[in-house]
């Protein structure tokens, strides 16, 4: 009979800690610089990372009555993935990336609040749930890599940000760094 010690050597041997140590980086914030200059996409805004996740998984060309329309792969492949594919709605979908997009850009709509509105079964809760989950996999990716920080507490613990807000905040305005190295 196998013993604690040979059940948890013979768990450790089946895991990869790559993986674990690229989603759970630590370093310093000298180090998360040299980062974001050798990277600066790192330090994409929300709406810029929901663009480049639903652009990473690709377009189509579709033409419904002579207007030629954009299909994200993301809302059909990607969705169809996880049960939750979405068809026949390739204009507003194609709206509401173009929102995400001039978001993603900074002319204005990145203060605005986005509001899904429709008739019941309209894919307004399905858009949501795919939204979340197309990020939650998306940051688990290289291009989607996403940095936060902590604080180091007197007795030597670590408190997270619980907005898991992006470190550059840290840096004070009046330093005269832009709000977006993007």
């Amino acid at each position: 009979m196998p013993s604690a010690s040979d059940i948890l050597h013979g768990l450790k041997a089946q895991l990869d800690l790559t993986d674990f140590k690229k989603l759970n980086w630590e370093g310093t914030f000298a180090e998360y610089l040299d980062l974001v200059l050798a990277q600066p996409a790192v330090t994409r805004t929300a709406y810029q990372r929901l663009y480049d996740m639903v652009l990473s998984h690709g377009t189509d060309d579709v033409y419904e009555n002579k207007d030629k329309l954009m299909r994200y792969k993301f809302f059909t492949e990607f969705a169809t993935k996880h049960a939750d594919g979405i068809y026949g709605l390739d204009r507003p979908l194609m709206q509401l990336v173009n929102t995400f997009k001039s978001a993603a850009l900074g002319y204005g709509t990145e203060r605005r609040v986005i509001l899904l509105h429709g008739p019941v079964g309209s894919a307004k809760s399905t858009i949501a749930r795919l939204l979340k989950r197309g990020l939650e996999e998306y940051t688990r990716t290289d291009a989607g890599a996403l940095y936060s920080f902590a604080w180091k507490n007197p007795d030597g613990t670590y408190a997270k940000d619980p907005m898991h807000g992006e470190p550059l905040q840290l840096v004070p305005r009046s330093t005269g760094r832009p709000c977006s190295p993007r």
